[in-house]
């Protein structure tokens, strides 16, 4: 299964299963394969403002 990302800033989770439809990103989609410039959906953090749920 997947990782889940947590956004640093605002605490949005990044779940793979879900991937993000608002932006374009299938379900299915690792947050590795994030297109670089992707921001978080609800605060517009940068990709290297995640952080690897434990």
């Amino acid at each position: 299964m997947a990782d889940k990302w947590e956004c640093s800033v605002c605490g949005y989770v990044y779940d793979p299963a879900r991937g993000d439809p608002e932006s374009g990103v299938p379900p299915g989609t690792p947050f590795e394969d994030l297109p670089d410039d992707w921001e978080c959906p609800i605060c517009g953090a940068s990709k290297d403002q995640f952080e690897k749920m434990k």
